[in-house]
């Protein structure tokens, strides 16, 4: 297949790369920088010049090919909410572009999408249409897109890790360097899921392949890291001191942070690994901090 990749240079976006051409898929690349385009030439992508910003660049990089894998976001989270609805707008362009055929779109959310019991792990059949998240914005433009026949599938994402990123908590190991501590709330027992990313890359590759319109996949491989944990470890490779913070305490400590660092947002990726035969392999979340280079 000849795939359509928003994010291609992100990181996990060439991580999808690596995946899609070692299994012997084309991939074009959507890039805004001849940097960008230069690494993905490096990796055997063809670049593809354009924008989220510019719909006709979006549907051109569609027109010409199989299937698109939309992966891109902006991830300045301090201003989330807009980014979540420019995300919901480039989901509804993909989507137009794909009518009337039955290439498939994957799109992609979080795994908090999935929660609808408190202290239960998300599972990919459900939905919480009024999750506070503003994430929840990709998954009813993709809702809106299906109904419109386009072949949608969703893949979820926990806190995808390696040794020099960690979603959410590469932000909370820099609040820790600007605090001088590196801090949890109340008991900490809250839970992250989380996945390696060279999993989740393989993931995604299993999901276009297999084209199962309509399907949401999980892309968790452990359930549920609790919070202190997170937090000890990252004390430990900082070299800073571990403290509990009362809720209140909690936005002058994390800023915009603070809602996501409460949360509780385990989730289960058992139908996903049983349905396309994924099984993750990478190493766990608490190795990747503990193996981090925090002082490079």
């Amino acid at each position: 297949m000849r795939i359509f990749l928003t994010g291609a240079t992100g990181f996990i976006g060439s991580a999808i790369v690596t995946e899609l051409i070692d299994a012997g898929h084309q991939v074009t690349g959507l890039t805004r920088s001849d940097a960008g385009a230069q690494s993905l030439v490096a990796a055997g992508a063809e670049p593809y010049r354009g924008t989220l910003e510019d719909p006709e660049s979006l549907r051109d990089g569609v027109a010409k090919s199989d299937g698109v894998i939309h992966t891109a976001f902006d991830h300045d989270f301090s201003n989330f909410v807009a980014n979540c609805e420019k995300d919901r707008r480039v989901i509804e362009v993909l989507g137009d572009a794909l009518k009337g055929t039955d290439r498939p779109l994957v799109i992609t959310s979080g795994t908090g999408m999935g929660n609808t019991v408190p202290g239960q792990p998300a599972l990919e059949e459900h939905i919480d249409f009024n999750n506070p998240n503003p994430r929840i914005a990709s998954e009813l433009a993709g809702i809106s897109v299906a109904e419109c026949g386009v072949n949608v599938l969703v893949v979820r994402l926990p806190q995808v890790h390696d040794t020099v990123k960690q979603g959410l908590i590469t932000p909370l190991i820099a609040v820790a360097r600007e605090k001088g501590v590196s801090a949890y709330i109340g008991d900490g027992s809250n839970r992250w899921p989380s996945a390696h990313v060279l999993d989740v890359a393989r993931l995604y590759r299993l999901v276009v392949e297999k084209q199962e319109k309509g399907a949401r996949y999980n892309a968790v491989a452990e359930e549920g890291i609790s919070a202190k944990d997170i937090a000890e470890v990252i004390g430990r490779g900082l070299k800073l001191p571990v403290v509990s913070l009362t809720s209140a305490e909690a936005g002058e400590h994390f800023g915009w942070l603070a809602p996501f660092v409460q949360w509780d947002m385990p989730a289960s990726s058992a139908q996903t690994q049983q349905g396309l035969g994924w099984h993750p392999v990478g190493p766990g979340l608490i190795a990747d901090l503990e193996n981090m280079r925090y002082f490079e």
